[in-house]
C-alpha cells in the first residue's frame, strides 16, 4: 500500500483523533488559497522555522517541531478551527500536527525538493 493510500485510508477512517487530523495536514499541504506546499513551506520561513521545514523537505533526518511552533506557524486561529471540526482541544491538535506535518511533507518531497505547484 502506497503512502498515499495510507493516508486515504486515515482520512476516511473516521473523525476525531489522529484519523480526524490526517485530512487537515493534508489540507494544510495542499489548500490552493494558501499556496500549497510552498506557501506552507514560506509562512515556516516567515516565521524563523526555514531549517526546521528544510529538513522535512531535504533527504537528511527530520527536525522536530513543538506544538508551540505549529501555532506560530499556522496560527491559533486555524488550531482552533480545526480542534472544533474533529473535536478534540487546540493543544491536542497541535500536538498532533506537530507529530504528522514533518513526515507528510516528507513524503511529499521524495526526491528532496518541493513541487513548484
Amino acid at each position: 500500500m502506497s503512502f498515499l493510500d495510507n493516508l486515504t485510508q486515515m482520512v476516511e477512517g473516521g473523525s476525531g483523533g489522529q484519523s480526524g487530523i490526517m485530512g487537515h495536514v493534508m489540507d494544510l499541504v495542499n489548500n490552493p488559497q494558501t499556496g500549497g506546499l510552498q506557501g506552507l513551506i514560506q509562512q515556516f520561513q516567515s516565521n524563523g522555522l526555514g531549517n526546521v521545514v528544510s529538513s522535512w523537505v531535504g533527504n537528511d533526518a527530520n527536525q522536530g517541531i513543538s506544538a508551540d511552533q505549529i501555532i506560530q506557524v499556522i496560527g491559533q486561529d486555524k488550531v482552533n478551527e480545526i480542534a472544533a471540526k474533529i473535536g478534540l482541544q487546540p493543544d491536542q491538535v497541535s500536538s498532533l500536527l506537530a507529530q504528522h506535518l514533518p513526515n507528510v511533507v516528507n513524503q511529499m518531497t521524495p526526491d528532496g525538493t518541493a513541487p513548484s505547484s
